[in-house]
């Protein structure tokens, strides 16, 4: 049966799945909307720090579903994750600290749990897969998230036999380091978004934690710390991302990129495995003799593709999008501006430190820090320099942050 099916057999047998969403804000909100109209399928728990989200979340599902649901509404999530009456819990807080205590408590309730927090996900995924796993639970991004879209396409192309050469997304403007919730203001209010999310956009965190999601999902690397981040339409990108030999910019194949230009897309560069199946792309897509050709989908639909990870976990134990095991790739944390010895240091979208991926090796030699972990009572023990990467000696982490003791916990599983 498909998908599809499955879930209209729920319908027909009065079963729906039951889903408890933790986050109300755009993302959660559109979501749940989505879920309204969805067979088989239905939002029984909302939590929101701030209730009257969780309340204007219920009633748009309630106004467009056919059957009124009794929605639990609560500002604790532990409220929603302990309901006999939520089987499946989705993550669409975006918040390290509440990501990590979430997936703690979704674990000990025996629930499968959905991500749509990739923040948290780069920074204790790979230990929260293996707890799940153990536990046999569904732990997941979620499809519609570029990093689960583009996972879809690399295997798409894998399942074929062919060499991927390069996976990425568009981004949709330049990368604006200095980016805080300040300069982001005016824009985050007319788009009814957060400014700390919407500086993480600019800023590049965004970016760069989607592609270490991706590549910790594929095994593929970035070429250089941060990406190259070329500008260009599609034959573009198939001309730059190439080796420096043949004229592009790549190091080595086997890499993740974003491409400023073919947003909202994502995008797998392949090379067919012999000259069969060279002819074959050469003759299907149209564009000439070529040694390799860009597959693209020309649009991720965020969280309103998330219901279609709702449904494979609980129906079919599946997954979208999950870390292949120890860590590839980290997003780190670099300086946006010049930090003081003794200042607090803010997180993710904040106006402190932005995100950079980098080889999890790198990472390591290089002692530096996930930015996922700069939480609460972070402290700088020392000056640091706008543009530097934060190492351990530059700070004290929040030693009372789950976020912080479940990633200690990880480099100790997987050291």
């Amino acid at each position: 049966m498909t998908l599809y099916q499955q879930l209209q057999a729920r319908e027909a047998s009065h079963n729906p799945i039951k889903v408890g969403v933790i986050g109300a804000g755009q993302m959660g909100y559109g979501m749940i909307s989505q879920i309204s109209t969805i067979p088989g399928m239905v939002v029984t728990g909302i939590s929101d720090i701030k209730k009257e989200n969780a309340e204007r979340a219920k009633a748009a599902f309630n106004e467009n579903s056919d059957t009124p649901v009794d929605i639990l509404v609560s500002t604790n999530f532990k409220d929603i994750v302990n309901s006999n009456q939520v089987e499946v819990v989705v993550d669409a807080t975006g918040v390290t600290e509440v990501g990590a205590q979430l997936a703690l408590a979704t674990l000990i309730a025996q629930k499968h749990l959905v991500l749509l927090n990739v923040e948290v996900d780069v920074t204790i995924g790979p230990l929260m897969k293996k707890l799940y796993d153990a536990a046999n639970l569904v732990y997941t991004g979620s499809d519609g998230d570029e990093p689960a879209v583009t996972t879809s396409l690399y295997e798409f192309a894998k399942s074929m036999g062919m060499k991927v050469l390069v996976a990425g997304k568009g981004k949709n403007n330049k990368i604006q380091l200095d980016a805080n919730p300040d300069t982001a203001n005016a824009e985050a209010t007319s788009k009814h978004m957060s400014p700390h999310m919407l500086a993480a956009f600019k800023d590049g965190t965004k970016t760069m934690a989607e592609m270490t999601l991706l590549s910790n999902a594929t095994g593929l690397t970035p070429d250089i710390e941060g990406m190259h981040g070329i500008k260009g339409d599609l034959d573009e990108t198939v001309a730059q991302l190439d080796l420096k030999a043949n004229g592009g910019v790549l190091d080595h194949f086997g890499v993740v990129e974003y491409v400023d230009g073919i947003a909202p897309g994502v995008f797998v560069i392949v090379e067919g495995q012999n000259t069969g199946v060279a002819n074959e792309l050469n003759y299907l897509l149209k564009k000439g003799d070529r040694k390799h050709h860009i597959l693209y989908r020309p649009f991720h639909l965020a969280s309103l593709e998330t219901p279609l990870t709702i449904a494979k976990a609980v129906l079919n134990h599946d997954h979208a999008i999950v870390p292949l095991g120890a860590p590839v790739s980290e997003t780190i944390a670099v300086a946006k501006k010049d930090i003081k010895a003794g200042e607090t240091i803010d997180g993710i979208g904040g106006y402190s430190v932005r995100g950079v991926i980098e080889q999890h090796d790198a990472f390591v030699t290089n002692h530096h820090v996930p930015i996922g972990c700069i939480t609460g009572a972070t402290i700088a023990q020392k000056d640091i320099k706008n543009g530097q990467a934060l190492t351990t000696d530059d700070l004290q982490l929040d030693s009372q942050a789950v976020v912080v003791k479940l990633r200690q916990l990880q480099d100790e599983v997987f050291a």
